[in-house]
């Protein structure tokens, strides 16, 4: 059964990106992810600085027929100097998110930690807009991580700054499974 009133997808487009250091933005995209599946929107996440593991929102998504998350990054921490193999990494996953977007079948598409694998030098703001740029009408983006790129937040209609004003981290509390992963 559908929930989508009529003419949803013709108010669809619009570019959001969430950055910052504080904690937080694949969570806003995750939270948006749910609302959108909820309504009958086909979701697609692209997680590309992370592993295939057990995150808690892939056992959730999992449990869907209209969220599908893949985490398309290698199980170690890049480099400050990336090695060739994980730019070669990001860009089949860059090129994959691109052909995931042109095939119609999704109505929202989160690139998660992008702006990340932008800022470390694995992929350029210019072949992340050219994506964004040639995306169909009617597709909602989200591009997630820290540290995006002057273009990209000129090029977005949405941007958010996570800012950190207190962690548990800083007390010594370490990531939780159910809460940070």
């Amino acid at each position: 059964m559908s929930h989508l009133p009529p003419n949803i997808k013709n108010e669809l487009g619009l570019v959001h990106v969430y950055t910052g250091d504080g904690k937080g933005k694949t969570t806003a995209s995750l939270g948006l992810a749910f609302r959108a599946a909820g309504r009958g929107l086909e979701v697609l996440m692209i997680q590309f600085l992370k592993p295939p593991e057990d995150y808690g929102e892939h056992i959730s998504a999992s449990r869907m027929n209209n969220f599908t998350i893949l985490p398309l990054g290698l199980d170690h921490m890049v480099s400050k100097v990336p090695k060739k193999e994980d730019v070669a990494v990001s860009e089949a996953a860059l090129a994959k998110a691109k052909g995931l977007m042109h095939s119609g079948a999704y109505d929202l598409v989160i690139l998660d930690e992008i702006n990340v694998a932008v800022s470390w030098g694995l992929l350029s703001a210019g072949k992340v807009l050219d994506v964004l740029k040639n995306r169909p009408p009617n597709t909602e983006v989200v591009l997630t991580g820290r540290g995006a790129p002057p273009e990209i937040i000129e090029y977005a209609d949405l941007v958010t700054e996570m800012r950190p004003l207190k962690h548990p981290f800083d007390k010594g509390v370490h990531a939780r499974m159910g809460i940070e992963f």
